[in-house]
């Protein structure tokens, strides 16, 4: 029995543009079992974001294979892949994505919303226990404009968690972030993987958040051009740990 989630075999990407055709990923290959925590790391035209877009089915390739949890995407209506996201995948964004007006609550039973098997009490009960996975029981009613950043950060991973998907895909969930805020974010990644068993996938241009992570997969125009476990993985608690208490939280 495979644990694989993700499945990437020789996959590509191109795009026309006027009369040329750009190769954004030129047969990319790799797969991702589940409970790893796993970067992706490239600089600006490396590819990155149309990987992005196909790992988390809101794109197809133009070539090649993406399996997911043994799921082929190719093979998919645009409403199959609509549905195949919204209960597979668990996003997380940069600018957090959240309903300005809504409470933390009702922002993370969004995606519940459009599964009409789970009534409104369940919908409730499983966002209450996303939050408190994320420390912000004390939280639920609050808006966005009443977080702080790191904490709207953590209303989006219980967001992404609600619908118990079987991997979390990260953009550069730390860009927005002050640099302690950017570590209690990824101690709480840490804790979801190594404590909680979740699949994570991060993209990231940073290679202290990178280091984070068990494993890195690195691209440059459209390539894989590195592949390998992290040996030594840092601890974030540890790094918080070591900043001066004077620090602006």
């Amino acid at each position: 029995m495979s644990n694989k989630i993700l499945e990437i075999q020789n996959i590509k990407r191109e795009f026309k543009m006027g009369t040329e055709t750009v190769r954004a990923l030129k047969g990319v290959s790799f797969d991702i079992n589940a409970g790893e925590f796993v970067t992706i790391m490239g600089s600006s035209g490396s590819g990155k974001t149309t990987l992005l877009n196909i790992l988390g089915c809101l794109d197809k390739p133009t070539d090649g294979k993406y399996l997911l949890d043994g799921v082929d995407i190719g093979k998919l209506e645009r409403n199959e892949l609509a549905h195949l996201r919204n209960i597979k995948i668990g996003f997380v964004f940069q600018a957090y994505n959240l309903l300005p007006r809504t409470s933390a609550l009702e922002n993370v039973e969004l995606p519940l919303l459009y599964n009409p098997t789970i009534p409104q009490k369940e919908r409730r009960e499983r966002a209450i226990h996303a939050l408190e996975s994320v420390k912000l029981a004390e939280r639920l009613e609050h808006t966005p404009n009443q977080l702080s950043g790191g904490q709207q950060q953590r209303v989006a991973i219980a967001r992404a968690l609600v619908n118990e998907p079987v991997m979390i895909l990260a953009d550069e969930a730390t860009g927005n972030l002050d640099s302690r805020t950017s570590y209690e974010i990824m101690a709480l990644i840490q804790e979801l993987n190594q404590q909680q068993g979740k699949t994570i996938v991060f993209v990231t241009h940073e290679p202290d958040i990178a280091a984070f992570s068990s494993r890195t997969i690195n691209l440059k125009d459209g390539k894989v051009i590195k592949d390998s476990p992290n040996v030594t993985i840092r601890s974030a608690k540890e790094v918080i740990a070591s900043l001066p208490v004077t620090d602006d939280y």
